[in-house]
C-alpha cells in the first residue's frame, strides 16, 4: 500500500481522547497517531491528516455521510463562504466524509461546495477523536441551516440512495460528526462533537473564532460588516 503523500488541496468543545486513551486539551498538539493517519481526495490520493492544517490554521468540519440531507443542506451553506474571506483570515475550510472518495465529486456538484474535502472511508479518525456513534435525540434542537423536515429530508436521502450509480448509504449511518479549529501545526483550538444530526455548531459562532465576518446565508451570500 502507497504511503500517505504530502498535501495537495482537493477541493471541487471539548477533551479529544488520544490513541492511548488519555485526553488531548484544547491548546496543546493533536496526537502525532492521529496526525499521520490518511485521509483521501476526489482522485483516491492519500494525504496525512496533519498535512492539512500544517501551515495555517484549519474549520474541519466531519460530517455524518454524503446521503444524509442534515450534512447536505449544513455543507451548501458551507459552500457560501466567500473565499477571499477566508483568504483574508489566513483560514482553510476543509469538510471531511466517511464514504468511498468516488462520492466526493457528486456530492460537491450536488451541494456547490468548492473548498477543500477529503474522506476518511475507515473513520478512524473520527473513532481516534471521539465522534459519537448513535443519536442522543434528547439533546436535539434547531438548526439555521437545515430547511428540510424530517420527513421531506429522508425521503430525498432515499432517493439519492436508490438512484445513484452505487445503493449505499455513502458511510456509517449511525456515525455522527463534529467540527474543530485545528493548525498551524497539530495545536487544537476548539473542538465539538455533534451528539445527534442537528447538533453541528452555526457556522458564523466557529468562522467568528477564526476572525471572520458572519456570512448572511438566508439570501445570496454576503459577508455581514459589523
Amino acid at each position: 500500500m502507497a504511503a500517505p503523500v504530502t498535501r495537495q488541496v482537493s477541493g471541487c468543545a471539548g477533551r479529544v481522547p488520544s490513541p492511548a486513551g488519555s485526553v488531548t486539551e484544547r491548546g496543546q498538539p493533536l496526537a502525532a497517531a492521529v496526525a499521520e493517519l490518511p485521509v483521501l481526495d476526489a482522485s483516491g490520493r492519500r494525504v496525512t491528516f496533519g498535512a492539512l492544517f500544517q501551515e495555517r490554521r484549519a474549520v474541519v468540519v466531519f460530517v455524518r455521510h454524503f446521503l444524509c440531507y442534515v450534512c447536505k443542506e449544513y455543507v451548501e451553506d458551507l459552500a457560501k463562504i466567500p473565499k477571499s474571506v477566508l483568504r483574508e483570515a489566513d483560514v482553510t475550510l476543509i469538510v471531511i466524509g466517511q464514504s468511498s472518495y468516488h462520492h466526493i465529486e457528486p456530492f460537491c456538484k450536488l451541494t456547490g461546495y468548492s473548498h477543500e474535502i477529503y474522506v476518511d472511508p475507515e473513520r478512524e479518525i473520527y473513532k481516534r477523536l471521539g465522534m459519537k456513534r448513535g443519536e442522543d435525540i434528547s439533546s436535539s434542537g434547531q438548526s439555521p441551516h437545515i430547511k428540510s423536515n424530517l420527513l421531506s429530508g429522508s425521503l430525498q436521502s432515499l432517493w439519492r440512495a436508490v438512484t445513484g450509480p452505487l445503493f449505499d448509504f455513502q458511510g456509517d449511518p449511525a456515525q455522527q460528526g463534529g467540527t474543530l479549529i485545528l493548525g498551524p501545526g497539530n495545536n487544537i483550538h476548539f473542538v465539538h462533537r455533534d451528539r445527534n444530526r442537528l447538533d453541528h455548531k452555526p457556522i458564523n459562532s466557529v468562522l467568528q473564532l477564526v476572525g471572520v465576518q458572519p456570512v448572511n446565508f438566508m439570501s445570496r451570500p454576503t459577508v455581514i460588516h459589523v
